[in-house]
């Protein structure tokens, strides 16, 4: 069988530092902590679990759950990120999609979607010379009707029983849920960080007990840390694919000049 050997939780926005060079300073070195671990767990495939900002997916098209299955990706490149495409892996995604569709979850399989910056910065953070394939999954955060983060849990737990059960016995694989922390963007709030919120999310994560925010509806996720701070569903999900596992955060800046509450933890099995 296959193994999850590790998991990460990181915010995905990046912004110039200007003002808050020091606070900066400390998410960079955060990010670069990912890239150091995911690198010494040799990974054969990382999925990549996140949301779309409406670049892909929008109102004529609102997808709950979707798993790219391409061969090779080719980023959306906004905020002047490159567009040099990377390697997907269809097998894997593609094995993944049946197997929830076997346990009631009806993924979307995308083709040709570019993920966009919140995808990408999380996956140069990983591995920037485009050496592992990538699956991304993209869990709806930014449209109605997202899913619950309870859904997003057992969707972990789904990709977990999938690995260990289907996959080639030597197959490493590593799970990254990106997004959030507070972010209140567009909206009421806007600026504002939920930082005792944000601090408690990181601590549960890492203490193995995730439960409480499993429970938590969307619609409270959103009134405590904001309608960009629904992405920490995608953590729900990383979590869920390490269940009891526990781990360190790796930095957290609470930084409102970014709009956000910027984190990031590792989860060992």
């Amino acid at each position: 069988m296959g193994r999850i050997v590790g998991g990460f939780g990181t915010s995905h926005i990046l912004f110039p530092p200007d003002g808050v060079e020091e606070k900066a300073g400390r998410v960079l070195d955060g990010m670069m902590k990912i890239r150091t671990q995911v690198r010494a767990l040799k990974p054969d495939v990382i999925v990549l679990a996140g949301s779309d900002h409406m670049n892909n997916f929008n109102l004529a098209r609102q997808i709950t759950l979707g798993v790219g299955v391409a061969d090779e990706h080719v980023p959306f490149g906004d905020t002047g990120l490159p567009t040099t495409p990377f390697p997907g892996h269809r097998d894997f995604a593609e094995a993944f999609a049946v197997f929830a569709a076997q346990r009631g979850f009806d993924l979307v399989q995308v083709e040709e979607a570019r993920p966009d910056h919140g995808m990408m910065i999380p996956k140069y953070i990983a591995d920037p010379g485009n050496r592992i394939p990538i699956v991304p999954l993209w869990i709806n955060a930014v449209m109605p009707i997202p899913p619950s983060p309870s859904r997003c849990f057992a969707l972990g737990g789904v990709l977990k029983e999938m690995v260990e059960t289907s996959r080639p016995a030597d197959e490493r694989v590593v799970v990254i849920g990106h997004g959030g922390l507070s972010h209140w963007l567009a909206s009421a709030g806007e600026g504002g960080v939920n930082e005792a919120f944000d601090r408690a999310f990181i601590a549960a994560l890492t203490d193995g007990k995730p439960e409480p925010y499993v429970a938590m509806s969307a619609a409270e996720i959103v009134a405590a840390v904001g309608n960009g701070g629904l992405e920490a569903t995608s953590w729900l999900f990383m979590a869920g694919a390490l269940p009891g596992a526990k781990g360190e955060q790796l930095y957290y800046e609470s930084i409102p000049e970014w709009i956000s509450g910027m984190g990031g933890l590792a989860l060992t099995p």
